[in-house]
């Protein structure tokens, strides 16, 4: 039982949460609860978990799935080369190739002190805007630094200088849970240094960012707009302290304004569109979708160096590589049975998680892959920006998305991040080392969730914990 002196912001968060443990949910599995990508679900548990077709996509459409993952998966060459389908690299780059970022389809992470590149995080830059920029802003979401561009380059062809040294410092932060319990986070700052074309604009934004997971990407962009608006109450008219809303972006490929989705802050549309840009700031590719890569008018031998064609990523190309991304499946749950799991799961309730981690969605009836179509979900995530407090900021904002404004990750599949990618670094700069930690790091409009779970004792916190392994 709980003791009645919770803090006030706890007892509204378990209050609001209309969690009941008598709620049938929480007494055992729901039914299909284990298959959190439907039909398309996988079940792999190793380190290959992340790097499988959909379950339900057939035999010719797994060779279009293996087309799409060669490209993928190995490096692009310098222009000119004899294998003109895949040349084209830089000059200016972060990775030769997709999988470096994503290692096996899983999550990146910060560099360590002895990295020759940052890899798997990239730095994004702009600077502030002004009313000569709207034009520009409107169709890119923030304005690129003027020398640098959009993205830091801490890669670069012979004859090309790399832009940064990209490292990462941390200062401790200490936390005392409600039982007493000492946790030290680690507070991240970004080391910039051989900057080799000057110094960067005084009113710069940087935001790190690592490499988010594959897997499911197909089954979000499935889901109904309709379906996330619901959720979205961005004047916090129920009162829940909630107030998560929709980023609006630009779409290149109707020329118009959509929904954001994808990305850190919800601000690319499509996966295509993720794809092409991709492509074209990590890679130095350009697309018909993406017709310029990084390389600004200041960087006088990037832009007179050779390239691998026009475009060099071909739409024939670019449309494999989507239908691999779209089609990476989701890996199954464990232990839905497991009676610590359920409570965990109850907890997770008690606490306003799954106000943000929504849990279910329904994909459409129709949608671009067959096999995606009409799909019950668990991806934990409504989509949604979120404001997440002062310390999660990176103070860059993204179409209409601002500086402390998140959109919220999907969580399946977290459990299996260490089997994937050999680490458990969280968030979107990989600050938290471990699930723990990236709950204690939630502000803003998660604060009453991170209160909740604080006041939770060593046992609560445990099975709270073993839920979100079962994911």
């Amino acid at each position: 039982m709980r003791p009645l002196y919770l803090p006030l912001a706890v007892f509204l968060a378990i209050s609001l949460s209309g969690c009941d443990e008598t709620d049938p949910r929480f007494l055992k599995a729901e039914p299909g609860e284990a298959l959190s990508g439907g039909d398309a679900t996988v079940r792999q548990q190793d380190h290959n978990a992340f790097s499988l077709p959909s379950a339900n996509l057939p035999p010719l459409r797994r060779l279009d799935f293996s087309v799409g993952n060669s490209f993928f998966r190995n490096p692009w060459v310098i222009a000119p080369a004899t294998t003109t389908a895949r040349d084209g690299i830089g000059p200016l780059m972060n990775t030769n190739a997709c999988q470096n970022c994503h290692i096996k389809d899983g999550r990146g992470h910060p560099p360590g002190p002895d990295a020759a590149s940052s890899v798997s995080m990239l730095v994004r830059v702009s600077i502030p805007a002004d009313e000569q920029h709207q034009a520009l802003l409107e169709r890119l979401g923030n304005i690129p630094e003027p020398v640098y561009g959009g993205q830091l380059q801490d890669m670069a062809n012979p004859g090309v200088e790399p832009e940064v040294r990209i490292r990462v410092d941390y200062r401790p932060v200490e936390v005392e849970l409600d039982d007493g319990t000492q946790i030290t986070l680690r507070d991240p700052e970004l080391k910039l240094d051989q900057l080799a074309y000057g110094p960067l604009h005084p009113q710069a934004q940087l935001s790190a960012r690592v490499a988010p997971p594959m897997i499911g990407l197909g089954l979000l962009e499935a889901i109904p707009e309709a379906a996330i608006l619901a959720n979205a109450d961005p004047e916090d008219q129920d009162g829940d302290g909630i107030s998560g809303r929709a980023n609006r972006v630009w779409n290149t490929r109707t020329q118009s304004t959509d929904l954001g989705r994808f990305g850190w802050k919800a601000g690319l549309p499509t996966l295509e569109q993720q794809n092409a840009q991709a492509f074209a700031s990590d890679m130095g590719l350009t697309s018909m979708l993406a017709t310029l890569d990084d390389c600004t008018e200041a960087q006088l031998a990037c832009r007179s160096a050779a390239h691998g064609g026009t475009p060099e990523v071909s739409d024939k190309l670019l449309d494999a590589v989507t239908f691999y991304t779209r089609n990476l499946g989701v890996p199954a749950r464990r232990n839905v049975d497991d009676a610590e799991v359920l409570r965990g799961k109850s907890l997770f309730h008690q606490a306003g998680c799954a106000k943000c981690h929504v849990p279910t969605f329904t994909t459409a009836a129709e949608g671009v892959e067959p096999e995606l179509a009409n799909q019950t979900i668990r991806p934990y995530t409504d989509l949604l920006l979120h404001d997440m407090g002062e310390g999660l900021a990176d103070h860059r904002p993204e179409f209409i998305a601002n500086g402390r404004e998140w959109r919220t990750p999907p969580l399946w599949g977290i459990g299996l991040t260490e089997a994937v990618s050999g680490h458990t670094q969280f968030l979107h700069d990989g600050r938290a080392r471990n699930l723990l930690e990236a709950i204690l790091w939630h502000g803003g409009e998660a604060e009453q969730a991170r209160e909740a779970v604080m006041a939770f004792d060593r046992d609560e916190r445990a099975a709270l914990l073993a839920f979100l392994e079962s994911l």
